[in-house]
């Protein structure tokens, strides 16, 4: 009797439902991601999931014993355990905001034919760390690793005005508002009045305020705690880009949303 192709499509099965055990184990687990899903029930579980409570008992009773998920014994509610804070940490751990944001860079010069930029900040200053240029005869292009104050120009204000009130305080009070052009903005009112119009908006502008001639809409990448891990800038000279602003400024939010998601911003 040729018992090989039973054999073959016991194992094939017996794969094909180890598969379906572990997506509705992701499934589950996912589910907790949600913010409005901070504790659980099991037969919320099983009603979203469309799983069995039996099953979705075995999968929570699994993720017990590894410390994925924890259960409130008066409520009898779960929520996310210990090891679950640590996987996500180790993932955060890693992010890398330069990495994360060149392919943004490359896609927005290409789309726009402008200079993107990425920059970071270092204190009270920020400074340049990556640029992709297009390919047409005149194009802005900027120096690397060249502090610049935080008032100055719209990279700067994009880190400026998502800070903190109090760290907004402490800048205005400590750091002198130095003139870069004659456009850069040097008086407290203004700056803040400035300030309330880029958090209202989501992104930053400026008009030869770092750098005379150049004109650029800059906006932030957000980490999980919702502070601004980089600024991405769309730069061009003055008088082109004064027409192209407001397109480069929808095409920018579209990539610093994507590259805040990556970062755990929600």
């Amino acid at each position: 009797m040729d018992t090989v192709k039973p054999l073959r499509r016991r194992a094939a099965e017996s794969s094909s439902q180890t598969v379906a055990t572990v997506e509705r184990a992701a499934d589950v687990l996912v589910l907790f991601a949600d913010p409005a899903s901070v504790t659980l029930g099991v037969t919320e579980i099983a009603d979203k999931l469309g799983m069995s409570k039996a099953a979705v008992h075995r999968v929570l009773a699994s993720f017990r014993l590894h410390g994925l998920i924890e259960l409130d014994e008066k409520t009898r509610r779960y929520s996310l355990g210990l090891a679950a804070m640590r996987l996500g940490l180790a993932y955060l751990g890693r992010l890398d905001v330069r990495r994360l944001a060149a392919p943004e860079l490359v896609t927005l010069s290409r789309t726009l034919s402008e200079t993107a930029t990425l920059s970071i900040r270092t204190g009270t200053t920020r400074v340049y760390v990556d640029q992709v240029t297009p390919s047409r005869e005149v194009i802005m292009s900027i120096s690397l690793g060249i502090p610049y104050p935080l008032h100055a120009g719209a990279s700067s204000k994009a880190f400026l005005a998502f800070l903190s009130d109090e760290e907004i305080d402490t800048y205005v009070r400590t750091v002198p508002l130095v003139r870069l052009t004659e456009r850069t903005l040097v008086h407290e009112d203004v700056l803040r009045k400035e300030i309330a119009a880029i958090r209202r908006r989501g992104y930053a502008k400026s008009s030869a305020e770092r750098q005379p001639g150049s004109a650029s809409v800059a906006a932030p990448i957000f980490d999980h705690h919702g502070r601004p891990a980089g600024v991405i800038s769309v730069c061009g000279p003055l008088e082109r880009f004064r027409d192209e602003a407001e397109q480069c400024a929808e095409t920018l939010l579209e990539s610093t949303n994507r590259i805040s998601a990556q970062m755990g911003h929600l």
